[in-house]
């Protein structure tokens, strides 16, 4: 039996399906739907496996498995996955006697009104990679660098950090014509910054997807955290329209806070989407709302299934969420073995949802047999 780990600090209980609460009532054939396209993306580029230790050819076993199936039903998509993975229970040692031991949020894809031109209305960039930046591995960083930093710069054959947000927000990179659209504040590009994607509309009628192309490799730092020290409020009810209408409200106190997050995106347009597709997320296919989750890319493998139980219902929804997810996107924010993040959708309504998950959940690893 193929076990996964082990990780320090954590413990991974074997489960039969049948002790997955409420694991008959999820709808099986969309989850199969949603295994889909990891699964060709499988096939033709296999994941990395990561420090959950997830045997890769199994994976691929159970991607052409699905794959060969020429009819599907919620029968049969339900029997694939009791056939070919094991449940395993995500149980953090700090957490080893609740019943909820992992924590989920929300994130969405923005759609905000852009230009392609910088004007008085306008005048918020966002930015595309600088041709300077560079990807930082095991095999060039430097002794020096922390180990997380994933992208820096080489001067005269000396790798070093790269400019921080407060660097680019003061011009540094402003003579390098890296403006890809322009925006109508910075609280617009605030959120597309956060969530890594967004769907921009243009005045013409005209629709440009973008996505993360990079970052300058500086830890994320939470703004919302930091405003809640700042203002007193217990960060459950720091919402995002709470803290959008914070930055509305405050736009001199906004530059000071923005700096805070060192780490700063950058973009690229993304094309080949249906305009029906999710924004495409780390495992390189387009999210699927309420079935894709953003995992710690360090632990979880791409593409795997993940059974996520809350004890409460999502915002809007008169049910209790108990779904099996797919591991098909990663955030700087998402660290640990029982953390996710729910992708719920585009827009301004997905928005006002995504921004009010903040749930305590169990978490169940499906690993491939």
């Amino acid at each position: 039996m193929d076990a996964p780990g082990p990780i320090d600090g954590v413990q991974f209980r074997l489960l039969g399906f049948d002790e997955i609460a409420c694991w008959q009532d999820d709808d099986h054939l969309a989850a199969f739907q949603a295994f889909l396209p990891g699964a060709r993306r499988l096939l033709d580029q296999p994941y990395k496996a990561r420090a959950s230790a997830i045997n890769i050819k199994n994976l691929n076993s159970c991607a052409q498995d699905a794959l060969g199936i020429a009819t599907i039903d919620e029968t049969t998509a339900r029997a694939f996955f009791e056939r070919r993975f094991q449940p395993f229970e995500i149980c953090p040692n700090e957490f080893a006697d609740q019943s909820y031991p992992g924590f989920v949020t929300g994130y969405f894809e923005p759609e905000v009104m852009a230009s392609q031109e910088q004007s008085d209305e306008f005048p918020i960039p966002l930015l595309k990679r600088p041709p300077d930046l560079i990807d930082i591995n095991d095999g060039n960083r430097p002794a020096n660098m922390d180990a997380s930093f994933r992208y820096g710069q080489i001067s005269s054959g000396i790798i070093s950090e790269y400019s921080d947000r407060s660097a680019i927000m003061t011009g540094v990179l402003d003579d390098q014509n890296l403006e890809l659209v322009w925006l109508k504040n910075k609280v617009d590009a605030f959120f597309i910054h956060v969530q890594g994607s967004a769907k921009l509309r243009f005045e013409n009628g005209a629709v440009m997807r973008v996505t993360y192309a990079a970052k300058t490799g500086h830890p994320y730092t939470s703004l919302a955290k930091l405003l809640c020290k700042r203002l007193e409020i217990e960060p459950a009810n720091m919402t995002a329209d709470r803290l959008a209408s914070w930055m509305h409200s405050n736009p001199d106190k906004l530059d000071e806070l923005l700096a805070r997050n060192r780490s700063y995106i950058f973009f690229k347009e993304q094309t080949g989407l249906n305009p029906q597709d999710g924004p495409v997320g780390a495992a390189k296919i387009p999210l699927i709302a309420g079935r894709s989750l953003a995992v710690d890319r360090t632990i979880h493998t791409f593409g795997i299934p993940i059974w996520v139980s809350t004890k409460s219902p999502l915002p809007g929804d008169a049910s209790t969420f108990n779904r099996l997810m797919m591991a098909h996107d990663t955030g700087s924010a998402i660290i640990g073995p029982a953390r996710g993040d729910i992708y719920v959708g585009s827009g301004d309504e997905a928005g006002i949802k995504a921004g009010k998950i903040r749930h305590s959940v169990q978490m169940v690893m499906l690993v491939p047999k």
